[in-house]
């Protein structure tokens, strides 16, 4: 695998002409590796205020950059069918010219889990529907005419001609932390992405937080044995922010450092700190979040 990168997240909450599109062409301009957004329709505190697409707003990323990879942090199936959500991705890689990653998840209840007025996904359902609509979408970018019958996502003689610009298709970072979702990441994952254990968020100490992560890191590991896979071929990626330390790590530059130290002691590959926003959650001073940005995988 190659160096540890650091990425962020700027979330879709501004219009494009009045700070969105600043925020995209900065973070390729500070060196971050990938700038992904969330795929939702709502989020949390941001429900009831300015909130744009995903799609559209990884198109518009992809024309005013040159170099960052883009990606959604996450893509999962509450709002989403694989064949439309495949010609999307077919042609937001074409547009960027290749440098398009799906991050993609099983989801889970609330915001918009429901938003198409169907009643809420028990967890197995869910575990269901995600491993069904991963391995319909694996298809669908990788061959050119598709026809399938799933319990819950079909396709027939659904077209997708040329392919993605990535060859065989463009990378999955597959959520999950559970072993069905890890058993995914092992098959169809270029990458695997945790937030670490959401059990422990909001009572759990750094330490027990380390240890949590770092089981992760195993299963995932035993999951890929099982299927004969090296774990060092698929990329690992902490979003941060929702471990029991929040964004604290933000909030000096020795801090990040200890902390992406530890994690990247963990086999780590990828780091993902979220674009600050002023009186929010993820808010953090500018000169920190730059310094980190541009210094901090060089101090370890």
């Amino acid at each position: 695998m190659s160096s540890p990168v650091l990425s962020t997240v700027v979330l879709p909450y501004q219009r494009w002409r009045e700070g969105a599109r600043d925020s995209w062409v900065g973070a390729e301009q500070l060196g971050f590796d990938t700038a992904y957004t969330y795929d939702h329709l709502s989020w949390r505190t941001f429900r009831n205020g300015p909130w744009y697409g995903a799609v559209p707003t990884l198109t518009a990323a992809a024309t005013a950059t040159e170099r960052i990879r883009l990606g959604t942090l996450v893509t999962n199936a509450n709002f989403r069918h694989p064949v439309t959500l495949a010609k999307e991705l077919i042609s937001l890689d074409d547009v960027s010219g290749g440098r398009i990653t799906l991050g993609i998840g099983a989801g889970t209840s609330g915001f918009d889990a429901a938003v198409l007025g169907h009643e809420p996904w028990s967890p197995r359902e869910r575990a269901d529907r995600f491993a069904e609509f991963v391995t319909l979408l694996d298809r669908l970018l990788l061959e050119p005419d598709v026809t399938s019958e799933g319990t819950f996502y079909s396709a027939y003689e659904a077209r997708n001609f040329p392919g993605c610009v990535q060859r065989p298709r463009l990378p999955f970072a597959v959520a999950a932390s559970g072993p069905r979702g890890l058993a995914l990441a092992a098959r169809f994952g270029q990458a695997w992405v945790t937030t670490g254990d959401d059990k422990i968020f909001e009572t759990g100490t750094a330490a027990e937080s380390d240890v949590a992560i770092a089981g992760q890191v195993e299963r995932l590991g035993n999951a890929c044995a099982s299927i004969g896979r090296d774990p060092a071929t698929i990329r690992k990626v902490l979003l941060t922010g929702f471990t029991p330390e929040a964004n604290a790590p933000l909030e000096s530059f020795d801090r990040f450092v200890d902390f992406a130290g530890r994690h990247l002691a963990m086999g780590f590959d990828e780091l993902v700190i979220h674009w600050p926003i002023p009186d929010s959650y993820f808010h953090a001073e500018t000169a920190v979040f730059e310094r980190v940005a541009t210094e901090a995988l060089a101090q370890l």
